[in-house]
């Protein structure tokens, strides 16, 4: 079955990259007070999306192998300039800033460019952090961000659906230094994370997981968690969702012997990136919220994700999930299929859709 999924996503990631049409646009349904706009179009498969302390936002191309620099040359908040500041990179996915220097995840190996000079018509200096990363292409985007402690958190997922593999090789959150030493495993069994992020009060790390699949439409939930300490087991591959253990698995270990899931997504969702609110753009409700990009089911009979979620506390703790953004899907017809999640320096949220080609902004119009 892995060849199907394999063969589904390579056709959504080079052939089936569409524009949205104004109409289609106006049609994704947001809270009331916000809009959405095309940041940027004619992207190939864009996905990871960063934003360094100039305003400048970064964005990955692993299918073209590059990464580009949108610049907003005229002011009017939308990107007119696109610059490929990196190619000739392995499946480049995740990005990370720390100071002036940006750090690409590439599928084997973890490249830092020096981005000072501020000169992206050019080339960037670079140099190789650290290298060896498991190749695997089925789950192989490597997903990337620097701690509070200073420290690169790096994602690295399984390649397969369910197996046993080395649990401190795969299915892990990895950390390492800025310059590439003192590479230890933060967190273990995780089936695939493709986005995470830090409490801004807490500083502790956030982290979604895909579950797994083929135990029909409505199970596994995909899952999120919270790892304030390390050397955390979340129980990938024997026990999902925190509380079924795998059928095939089930006689190896307990469900009661991991760190279960703080809130459980929905099944087939595909919750993608991640990223706390911390702007002052959008009303004080969102403040410290999660915001969640769904990237959308590729196997269940009727369709589910397709949409930006956000994830907000109760005032005992217990978490609970609105829908913030909907419409890239509608009667199973698929029209965009959202990825990663960014703020920008004046607070507005932006999006990279990998089907569609494009990079939105979602901004407040109201006075606060």
């Amino acid at each position: 079955m892995l060849w199907i999924k394999t063969l589904f996503c390579l056709l959504l990631s080079f052939f089936l990259n569409f524009n949205l049409t104004a109409q289609e646009i106006d049609n994704i349904r947001l809270p009331e007070g916000f809009e959405i706009k095309v940041f940027a179009k004619n992207i190939t498969d864009p996905r990871s999306i960063i934003v360094n302390k100039d305003g400048v936002v970064f964005v990955s191309s692993p299918s073209s192998g590059k990464v580009f620099a949108l610049i907003d040359a005229d002011n009017d908040g939308l990107a007119d300039k696109q610059y490929p500041i990196a190619s000739n990179l392995k499946l480049p996915h995740g990005l990370a800033f720390f100071n002036d220097a940006l750090y690409v995840a590439e599928i084997d190996r973890i490249t830092r460019f020096e981005t000072s000079n501020k000169q992206w018509t050019g080339k960037l200096k670079k140099s190789q952090i650290i290298t060896g990363l498991p190749k695997d292409r089925h789950h192989g985007y490597k997903v990337i961000g620097v701690g509070p402690d200073r420290k690169i958190y790096l994602g690295i997922g399984v390649p397969c659906n369910v197996c046993i593999l080395n649990r401190d090789k795969f299915g892990v959150i990895k950390r390492l230094n800025l310059d590439g030493s003192g590479l230890e495993t933060y967190a273990y069994g995780i089936r695939n994370t493709v986005g995470f992020d830090w409490h801004p009060v807490t500083g502790e790390l956030w982290f979604n997981d895909h579950g797994r699949d083929w135990l029909g439409d409505d199970l596994p939930s995909d899952e999120l968690n919270h790892a304030p300490v390390a050397k955390l087991d979340f129980g990938f591959p024997y026990c999902h969702q925190g509380d079924i253990p795998d059928p095939e698995l089930a006689d190896k270990r307990s469900c009661r012997e991991f760190v279960p899931p703080k809130f459980k997504h929905g099944a087939h969702v595909a919750p993608n990136g991640l990223h706390f609110y911390t702007g002052r753009s959008f009303p004080d409700i969102y403040r410290n919220s999660i915001f969640i990009a769904q990237h959308g089911s590729w196997n269940r009979s009727i369709k589910s994700g397709y949409k930006i979620t956000v994830i907000k506390s109760k005032a005992d703790g217990e978490l609970f999930s609105e829908v913030f953004a909907e419409g890239w899907e509608k009667n199973g017809t698929v029209k965009g299929r959202p990825v990663d999640i960014a703020v920008n320096n004046t607070g507005d949220l932006l999006i990279t859709d990998d089907y569609a080609g494009m990079v939105y902004i979602i901004r407040y119009t109201r006075d606060l």
